[in-house]
């Protein structure tokens, strides 16, 4: 009698789900393997700065003592000891009063997001309030209204109106955080911690170029001048897309000093409580949202956008929020509140509306069971009236919605008829794109290399795997396309940050699936590589701009003063000016240092910042004898200069001279010098 023959698979044969599994793993742990090989290659650690880290580690050791007292005292979890610790940091460092102006504000937002989108959590609401204050207060700008007590009367009113609705909102919240933190005490503790090492960009006070030289303006004009000067002959960008510094604007206003520091700390906070929100959409659970926060806190660019007022930290914040609010299910008011983030998308940013674009479509989609035809044309005019505010002005004042942009094809006469662009990005996009961002950032970026992070090389594998599991395909593949589209115009890393942040829920939840027991050792070592090079994202870092500010104390000038030296003089300039009525202008004369910005209409600089006064420069350049340089200087109406010797030409000195400037201080490498007014000096 013959046997039955097993028809089984054999013994050495793995079922097809382990062989799957198997090949998940190893696309997985091939990105770290490639990622410590491309360490080694381009000999990262020599670009390591050991001080830096150090620095950052004595932070995160003396922040774990203070939640470790306040654990024994008060029995506080350790996330709970830590918040507490970052809070107190920002207050000393940001100041008082514009965190506090900045809780305001915030708090005026979630009554009015609260309006829109009933029962959201306090975060949700406050960023589609911010889109929905800051999107009307776009078409109010040059309107004479903006002042601290025009906005305190409008936030008490709104407040009154909407106390409960706040207040258990907050209540709501508060439960809502303690629920999370008990749910992965270890994973909450981390999270914030590492958020905390991010926000010490908060902590330094504002001194890079782009915002003294340009997106301090805004602010500034309207905490001076009470209204903005839609003015693209003083200023190439003054009808910019400028909903990021009108959110700049609110608290600074209101508090009568600058609030970026506590603004971005308010951006900080939202990006990482949508990040947390967005994995819990895709299925995740409180350890994998907790590391996608920490994942978020340690990109190096974090860091970076904290200590600036690039647009980027709002950008990513409202995109991730808009991500969350398509994946709720669907309801009118959802849509529309995911539209108003859309439009502030819009006013944001070229590249933030072409992120809009891309996330329209799946938006619509997900919501396609309330997409009537009135519901859809609400969200449409949301979008345009939040979001249109900058280009219609510009249309109209100048002639080119996006002024200096594409002005071959609009032939504004304010600017030169070509295209503005920056050709030091234009590395090329190859198929290792990804390879060379991550080990030779300073090609992509204002930075060194590993300045970016190492997501994108030790994540690649995981970024694959999400694109196939259903659950995060679909945030994956725009992430992908928003990643994609603007590196193939210009290869520059910033503008995808928002992108790269999105897609980290999908990446966390995509590492967990391939490697359940393993993928937290990834994922710490990405966050450990990340902080370890969290100095190579910008040369202010490298050079201890964060322990400098420590040492000071929260007092800005000693920054200013080896940073940006004309800030110390144009706290002099504008209480002399105040005194005086605050007749004339403001010319900064330094080519390198175009940092006037912070005398709101009054400024005026030589630099391609203000074409018009940049062209009148280089010809009076040509009379050596400083004639025609000083009758620049009257008919401009000049009563204070900034200047730095060292890049002063003869010609200009001359000009100065003959036009009867005196030195009246000095700081550092700037110069003040001051001019008679323009009716005691007779012409030549």
């Amino acid at each position: 009698m013959s046997r039955a023959v097993p028809t089984g698979a054999s013994p050495n044969t793995l079922p097809p789900h382990a062989t799957a599994s198997r090949w998940r793993s190893l696309l997985l742990w091939a990105g770290p393997a490639a990622c410590i090989a491309g360490i080694f290659i381009h000999e990262l650690f020599a670009e390591w700065v050991p001080s830096r880290s150090t620095a950052l580690l004595v932070i995160m050791l003396a922040a774990l003592a203070f939640a470790g007292v306040l654990r024994r005292i008060a029995g506080l979890a350790w996330a709970h000891g830590l918040l507490v610790a970052w809070l107190l940091a920002l207050l000393l460092f940001a100041g008082p009063l514009p965190v506090l102006a900045t809780l305001a504000c915030a708090a005026t937002a979630i009554a009015l997001g609260l309006w829109l989108l009933p029962g959201a959590g306090i975060a949700a609401a406050c960023t589609v309030g911010l889109a929905l204050g800051a999107g009307v207060l776009g078409w109010l700008l040059p309107l004479p209204i903006h002042g601290r007590w025009t906005y305190l009367a409008v936030i008490v009113v709104v407040l009154a109106l909407r106390r409960r609705d706040v207040g258990s909102a907050i209540r709501q919240a508060w439960d809502g955080w303690r629920g999370a933190v008990a749910a992965a005490p270890r994973a909450a503790a981390a999270a914030v911690l590492v958020a905390g090492l991010a926000s010490t960009g908060c902590w330094v006070p504002t001194v890079q170029y782009d915002d003294v030289g340009y997106h301090l303006l805004l602010p500034w004009m309207l905490q001076l001048d009470g209204r903005h000067a839609l003015d693209p002959e003083v200023h190439a960008w003054a009808l910019a897309p400028w909903t990021a510094d009108v959110v700049q604007a609110l608290p600074q206003v209101l508090a009568g000093m600058e609030a970026r520091g506590a603004v971005n700390a308010l951006w900080l906070a939202l990006t990482a409580t949508a990040l947390w929100q967005l994995c819990a959409a895709l299925g995740g659970d409180a350890r994998q949202r907790w590391w996608t926060v920490a994942l978020y806190a340690s990109l190096p660019l974090t860091a970076v956008l904290a200590m600036g007022m690039q647009t980027e930290m709002q950008t990513t914040a409202l995109l991730a929020w808009a991500a969350v609010l398509a994946l709720r299910p669907p309801s009118v008011r959802t849509l529309w509140a995911a539209c108003a983030l859309l439009g502030a998308l819009v006013a944001t940013k070229l590249a933030a509306a072409g992120f809009a674009a891309i996330l329209l479509p799946w938006l619509l989609w997900r919501q396609r069971a309330v997409l009537g035809l009135r519901n859809l044309a609400g969200g449409l005019v949301l979008i345009a009236g939040l979001g249109g505010s900058s280009y219609a002005y510009a249309a109209y004042v100048a002639g080119n919605p996006v002024l200096p942009l594409l002005n071959s094809v609009f032939g504004s006469p304010y600017f030169a008829t070509q295209d503005f662009d920056d050709p030091r990005w234009h590395a090329g996009a190859g198929p290792d794109l990804a390879w060379q961002i991550t080990f030779d950032t300073g090609r992509y970026l204002e930075a060194f290399a590993g300045g970016g992070g190492f997501v994108l090389v030790a994540l690649a594998g995981a970024w694959l795997l999400a694109l196939v599991a259903p659950r995060t395909r679909a945030l994956a593949a725009l992430a992908l396309a928003m990643t994609v589209a603007p590196l193939l115009a210009t290869q520059y890393l910033r503008y995808v940050q928002p992108a790269l942040v999105l897609v980290l829920p999908a990446l966390v939840l995509a590492a967990s699936a391939a490697a359940p027991r393993s993928a937290h050792l990834l994922l710490v070592a990405t966050c450990v590589a990340n902080l370890l090079f969290q100095a190579n994202g910008h040369w202010m870092l490298r050079t201890g701009i964060v322990k400098e500010t420590v040492m000071a104390a929260g007092r800005d000038a000693p920054v200013w003063m080896e940073y940006a030296p004309e800030r110390v003089l144009a706290m002099q300039v504008r209480a002399r000016r105040a005194a005086e009525g605050g007749h004339g202008t403001v010319l900064s004369l330094a080519p390198s240092a175009p940092m006037a910005a912070e005398f709101g209409a009054a400024a005026r600089t030589v630099g391609w910042y203000d074409p018009s006064l940049q062209a009148a420069a280089q010809r009076a350049d040509h009379d050596a004898s400083g004639g025609a340089w000083a009758e620049l200087l009257r008919s401009e109406d000049v009563r204070d200069v900034l200047l730095r010797p060292s890049e002063l030409p003869a010609v200009r000195q001359a000009g100065l001279l003959a036009a009867g400037a005196r030195r009246e201080a000095v700081a550092g490498a700037a110069e003040w010098w001051r001019l008679p007014p323009r009716d005691a000096v007779a012409a030549p």
